[in-house]
């Protein structure tokens, strides 16, 4: 432009060097943070019910998706106040070997927390060796023979996780001449919390990507699965110094409350009972208009239900919450759980979707 004078800067070679390296630097990070991990998916499912009876229909999603793993709850362990001691209750019963030869199995044992905070220190080895002990007699005696892993299941706290722990290792130490690996569940406030509630001594965890919210409280929306309550868990799940396995949830249910307190939970109650004049729903809760019983369930006037269930989206929502941070290139990717009425709500297509989404 005449009559203006130009000013040209050129920055000499080490400014000009240490800029390049900056560049570099952003773009690596930049590549980093888009490169996504690449993982071999397991695909299994849960089987949560006291006896074993797999139908031609869910035999038939097993064989589309390729299941060939079953976590098996074999039993719970909870708290006798009558002998003061804890005790297996609802044991698995089987006829045959409806899961065939060709299908490996998790035997799961679920402990109530409350078991864990009421045994002595004395009475830990005896609870292994009987834990141990009812195991190997069931397997023997249902004729199972493919035994992939053992799995303990557990919602430990700051508190009981001592406990826990020291039976985790004593039933490890039981199985020890066998190459079967031992795992536990982890829920998602054990991976916030870790070094407050520690970490299990297992081979292995399996993360509990379900039952974030609070179930009691009258202002959450789904406590089954909640994306934006997901992630307030997930930052240390990079981290985290167990090889973890996911389960991923299928179900939905009815929250009950009662003068704005939780009365409890309500299974298989569909949503076209609840109209009115019994009831009047807005968004996912269902005042109650008067007395009534509804699908074998009685309710008062003023109560009022919410619902909540784990839809296709919010899955692959949360599945995609869990991979942006998932370490493990070659994890079990379970479904809760293995049952004709749940998984006839999801398309074949989109419970391939949530395997196909992980990888």
């Amino acid at each position: 432009m005449p009559g203006t004078t130009t000013i040209r800067f050129f920055p000499n070679r080490s400014a000009r060097c240490r800029l390049c390296v900056v560049l570099v630097a952003l773009v690596l990070l930049a590549a980093c943070r888009q490169k996504k991990v690449s993982r071999t998916i397991e695909p299994a499912f849960y089987y949560w019910k006291t006896n074993l009876a797999i139908s031609p229909f869910e035999q038939g999603r097993m064989d589309s998706l390729h299941i060939k793993t079953i976590y098996l709850r074999f039993f719970d362990i909870d708290w006798d106040e009558n002998s003061r001691s804890p005790v297996p209750v609802a044991k698995l019963t089987v006829t045959g070997n409806p899961v065939g030869n060709h299908t490996a199995i998790i035997p799961t044992v679920f402990i109530t927390n409350e078991c864990i905070r009421r045994i002595g220190d004395s009475q830990i080895t005896g609870l292994a060796n009987r834990i141990y002990t009812l195991t190997q007699d069931m397997l023997n005696s249902y004729g199972f023979n493919q035994v992939s892993e053992i799995q303990f299941d557990c919602d430990w706290t700051a508190a009981t996780k001592e406990t826990y722990f020291e039976l985790l290792r004593k039933t490890r130490a039981l199985w020890k001449n066998t190459a079967i690996p031992l795992s536990a569940t982890i829920r998602l406030h054990q991976v916030k919390f870790l070094t407050r509630t520690g970490v299990p001594p297992v081979d292995k965890g399996l993360l509990m990507c379900y039952n974030m919210g609070n179930l009691t409280d009258p202002s959450t929306r789904n406590s089954i699965l909640e994306t934006a309550e997901l992630k307030k868990y997930t930052g240390n799940l990079s981290t985290y110094p167990l090889p973890l396995d996911l389960a991923l949830p299928l179900f939905d249910w009815k929250v009950l409350f009662r003068n704005n307190q939780y009365k409890g939970l309500m299974h298989d109650l569909p949503d076209s009972l609840l109209t009115a004049p019994l009831a009047k729903r807005t968004s996912n809760r269902f005042a109650i208009l008067t007395d009534t019983v509804i699908g074998g369930y009685a309710l008062q006037k003023g109560d009022w239900l919410r619902s909540e269930q784990s839809d296709i989206a919010g899955i692959l929502a949360a599945a995609k919450v869990i991979s942006e941070q998932w370490q493990n290139t070659r994890p079990r990717v379970s479904l809760y759980h293995l049952d004709s009425v749940i998984l006839s709500k999801y398309s074949l297509h989109e419970l391939e979707s949530i395997f196909l989404n992980l990888r």
